[in-house]
């Protein structure tokens, strides 16, 4: 029976990841700006019976190819449009990841190491909390290291490196990486291909420039690559001319060059993210960083380098560009758990310890955690007290909303502060294994727990009150706008069903709704400190306001 199931652990990894994953997504609204703006693209593909253009307010959109938004669309077709079924792709999406990465972890290690790497994922804070979202990233990080994976077996295969053997043909598997990449391009663009080629790049430099794959296999994968992607891409521009293609590549380059909508951050920012976002991997995976002691046959070294290569690609790469957005870095979560995984394994086997730099991390950020989860039920009993604090009008505004804090909110850093020193005392004891298990597997339920106490109250605060004010005027015929901000929370949760009945950044449709004729109601958000305009428009009326957002309507004039 035992042994029946430890040859299942890929489903059984993939179960785990479903049973985590899948639970409450549909019991928080979707955040603005990504989730509500893929969610309306999904719903508008699903309203036009179009799954070949992706539009936004019912006007081609020029941001994003649409792989992800027709696993989207399939979804809300079987489970009805609504939060649950804009996330479901993505908690599919980590039920396979999980049980890929023990596959391959397996292959290159052993069934212990794809267990670690499988299981470090799945219990580490950020990689966790993607997969209960509704944003590109988990599926094009998932193609991208698919094909940088199957693009390394293709080169070991060639080379016949000693100790494994991949299952395919070399030209199989390079083909294979070159698809997956493929699929990454149609997933969120041009930038999968790039990253890979700037990883393949730094290996050919640490190879002193030896052609380590021949040129034309190289135009093989890229051939394999670019046939996948222009199966959409191609078939856009024959449909619908360049339009597409130009503006995509006009919003990469603004991307890049300017902090697009003011996605500011300092130049470490990524590594910030990464190093508290993914605790606690992220403190084990520094060691593997250096040199470790006994660091196994060629090809596993060989697939360390490749990720520390991959690693450093992606967080330069993000730190270059101007727009700070956390999970522009999150493909580095798949190089920075396997090498956390290398370390504790060397860990567990005696071969090295948990030494003092890291016993200070674990205690440092996971400090962090708990101080914050004990710290924000306090601050959210004493709202009324904390906004004579603040300055800004719109936050004042937030703290006004009537959010219910018991103090039991306060379990999940209560729970991460008895597994840390549940560790660290197993740690003394020597049950190292034991240890790191209860450790990755706790931050889960930690992560789980945190996402079932705070997030409905956070977006409470936030952003709940516009919701639900556009959630009133879903089955009323009238026309949506927000004024001062930007949002796609009047298109997602309004529900217009024709183009023309909301505005989304267009001057002159807003501009018709303030003060041109109009055959039906108009329905306004404005942040507080923006209401003021929309006052001094005779024929607009304030309706109401809650939580920092003022809501307004204006009639048709009478005949």
């Amino acid at each position: 029976m035992w042994q029946a199931l430890r040859d299942r652990y890929p489903l059984l990894f993939a179960l785990l990841g479903a049973l985590f994953f899948i639970p409450f997504l549909g019991g928080v609204h979707l955040f603005d700006w990504d989730e509500a703006n893929f969610a309306e693209i999904s719903r508008e593909m699903l309203l036009l019976k179009d799954f070949t253009r992706v539009h936004v307010n019912f006007e081609p959109f020029f941001q994003k190819p649409p792989l992800f938004f027709w696993l989207q669309a399939a979804s809300m077709q079987l489970f009805g449009v609504g939060e649950f079924a804009a996330r479901l792709p993505n908690a599919l999406c980590g039920a396979l990841t999980l049980a890929l990465l023990f596959r391959m972890g397996q292959r290159l290690k052993g069934k212990r190491f794809g267990i670690l790497w499988a299981g470090v994922y799945f219990g580490s804070v950020l990689p966790f909390l993607y997969f209960k979202s509704g944003i590109i990233d988990p599926w094009f990080n998932l193609f991208i290291f698919l094909g940088l994976y199957h693009f390394i077996l293709s080169y070991w295969k060639k080379e016949s490196f000693e100790g494994i053997e991949p299952p395919y043909s070399a030209s199989r598997h390079l083909m294979l990486g070159g698809a997956f990449i493929g699929l990454a391009m149609l997933t969120k663009g041009q930038a999968a291909y790039l990253i890979i080629v700037l990883a393949m790049g730094v290996y050919w430099v640490y190879q002193r420039f030896r052609l380590y794959v021949s040129i034309p296999r190289f135009l093989l994968f890229t051939a394999v690559a670019f046939l996948v992607t222009l199966s959409w891409f191609g078939a856009e521009v024959l449909s619908n001319g360049p339009a597409f293609v130009v503006e995509f590549f006009r919003y990469q380059y603004r991307l890049f060059s300017t902090p697009d909508a003011g996605h500011k951050g300092f130049p470490a920012y990524h590594f910030a993210v990464l190093l508290v976002g993914c605790f606690p991997a992220s403190i084990f995976a520094i060691r593997a960083f250096f040199r470790l002691p006994d660091e196994g046959k060629p090809y596993e070294k060989d697939f360390r380098r490749w990720m520390k290569y991959l690693f450093w690609t992606v967080l330069i790469l993000f730190s270059i560009v101007q727009s700070k957005i956390v999970h522009y870095s999150s493909l580095c979560y798949f190089p920075l758990t396997y090498l956390a995984a290398l370390s504790i394994e060397k860990t567990i086997s005696g071969q090295a310890r948990l030494n003092g730099w890291m016993r200070f991390g674990l205690w440092s950020i996971g400090g962090m955690y708990v101080l914050a989860t004990l710290a924000l039920p306090v601050l959210g009993m004493q709202a009324e007290a904390f906004k004579k604090l603040v300055v800004d009008p719109f936050a004042q505004g937030n703290l006004e909303a009537e959010v219910h804090w018991t103090g039991l909110e306060m379990l999940p850093g209560l729970f991460l502060l008895s597994l840390l020193s549940i560790f660290f005392f197993l740690q003394r004891k020597g049950r190292q294994a034991s240890s790191f298990f209860l450790l990755f597997g706790g931050v889960a339920v930690f992560t789980m727990l945190t996402l079932i106490f705070f997030v409905k109250r956070v977006e409470g605060y936030s952003q709940r009150a516009a919701v639900s004010f556009f959630e009133s005027k879903s089955n009323e015929d009238c026309y949506l706008d927000v004024y001062g901000y930007k949002s796609y929370v009047h298109l997602f949760y309004g529900r217009p069903m024709h183009a023309g009945e909301a505005c989304f950044a267009d001057t002159a449709c807003q501009n018709r709704l303030l003060y041109g004729p109009i055959d039906k109601p108009v329905y306004i958000a404005a942040k507080v400190h923006k209401a003021r305009d929309l006052r001094n428009i005779p024929s607009m009326e304030e309706i109401g306001g809650e939580n920092g957002f003022v809501f307004f309507r204006r009639m048709p004039a009478s005949e």
